[in-house]
């Protein structure tokens, strides 16, 4: 076998590299004799949106300003990225805006670079599954965006192999950390809802189509299902975890979808056929009789507080929830409404419902979710957003875009890993 030459990776000006130590004098000075644990980190995809804002800028950025991340026995784990970018120009700007030293548009050259032990992924979603295997065979820990991949064979193919090969790995679970839903897990476990009945939720906006001055805020990829696009594929993976982790594992889908859209204006101008669902209007059973309802669309306009908005009905009360807010009412707060339409209405429904305040400062998640990932690494710490997570949630797309083409609800099954290695 022919010997892979090295790396190919550019490094900043010599202005930026003091950056690279991480440490401000002062943090320096408060850690006394803290022992430095570098964990160097392959980052693919940073030129896009979630990458560079929420997984570079907004968590590995933001964990080296406050001088690495505390490990709790005196070790202080200190992110090194290496930027992994097709575009050099966009790439090299990327790294020398944040005092970044290395990038490279050679992902293979940086999967194999001894330098790294992670593998981070949050490029286009149809070739997440052929790099991370590349990472897997290479022994790199791995964590990457969701969905895991583009098929359910192809997302439990790499659950089994990162676990068989020992190789440490996580997915993206960011919905979980919002500070709406943290305030709704605070209120069902204080069992505010008494028996919960029902959830009901909207998510999407009106993504523009391209032709007539206003530029897609999505990339074109989304809207072709030959290159993983799809709402269903992108956001079914999200309600798999949100559910489970809120309310009980999801027993049941039956979903329709469409492709409102039919045609589309991509990054260079040019019209294309949209062929994966911009829309997908779903319905999962859960344990305990709960009954779920998530509307996800590209193709519809806001007419709420939040860019996704939940609501949940229990025996005792209701939540309203958003990305940041939750309004709450108990039931001796309802209001006692009776239908007639022949006289106006004079009840405030929307006066009868309490803010639940914050009590915490809550974490950027992704922030929240790289330090436990690299806690994971390091110290071995549990984690449990892991591929098999990852599989689960492709899992439910696949048996959506299953329930659609055969109008039916769909039962479905535990995630089985072969070779031994556990059962879900």
């Amino acid at each position: 076998m022919p010997q892979r030459s090295a790396p190919r990776v550019r490094t900043a000006p010599e202005s930026y590299r003091e950056l690279r130590a991480g440490v401000a004098p002062d943090l320096r000075e408060a850690r006394g004799m803290a022992t430095k644990r570098t964990v160097g980190i392959a980052m693919n995809g940073i030129t896009g949106r979630m990458g560079l804002n929420q997984h570079l800028i907004r968590s590995i950025v933001e964990m080296r300003n406050r001088g690495g991340l505390p490990a709790g026995d005196g070790t202080v784990i200190w992110p090194e990225p290496l930027l992994v970018g097709r575009n050099a120009a966009k790439v090299e700007a990327i790294a020398h805006a944040h005092g970044i030293e290395r990038w490279t548009t050679d992902v293979d050259a940086a999967i194999a670079d001894p330098g790294c032990e992670i593998f981070f992924d949050s490029a286009t979603t149809g070739a997440r599954a052929g790099l991370i295997e590349k990472a897997i065979a290479a022994g790199k820990h791995v964590y990457c965006e969701k969905p895991l991949a583009s098929t359910y064979a192809q997302a439990l193919r790499l659950a089994e192999l990162a676990r068989a090969a020992g190789v440490k790995n996580g997915i993206v679970h960011d919905k979980l950390y919002l500070p709406g839903f943290l305030k709704l897990k605070r209120l069902i476990e204080s069992g505010f809802f008494g028996r919960i009945l029902s959830l009901r939720g909207e998510f999407g906006y009106w993504v523009f189509e391209g032709d007539w001055g206003q530029p897609a805020q999505r990339p074109s990829w989304n809207y072709r299902a030959a290159e993983g696009g799809g709402i269903m594929i992108d956001m079914f993976c999200h309600w798999r975890y949100v559910l489970e982790n809120l309310l009980g594992p999801v027993r049941s889908v039956s979903c329709v979808g469409a492709t409102h859209i039919p045609t589309r204006i991509d990054e260079n101008g040019d019209a294309y056929p949209g062929t994966a669902d911009d829309a997908a209007y779903g319905m999962f059973e859960i344990d305990g009789g709960i009954i779920a309802q998530i509307n996800s669309s590209w193709c519809t306009r806001v007419y709420r507080d939040e860019l996704v908005q939940f609501q949940i009905d229990g025996t005792l009360g209701s939540a309203i929830v958003g990305l940041r807010d939750c309004k709450v009412q108990h039931r001796v707060n309802t209001p006692r409404p009776v239908w007639n339409p022949d006289i106006p209405n004079t009840i405030d429904f929307y006066g009868g419902w309490t803010e639940v305040p914050d009590n915490e400062v809550f974490e950027n998640g992704f922030y929240a979710q790289w330090a436990q990932f690299l806690k994971h690494v390091v110290l071995d710490e549990p984690h449990q957003f892991d591929f098999v997570s990852g599989a689960q949630g492709v899992q439910l797309a696949e048996l959506g875009l299953q329930a659609w083409r055969e109008r039916r609800w769909i039962d479905v099954p535990p995630v089985a890993i072969r070779n031994g290695l556990s059962l879900v």
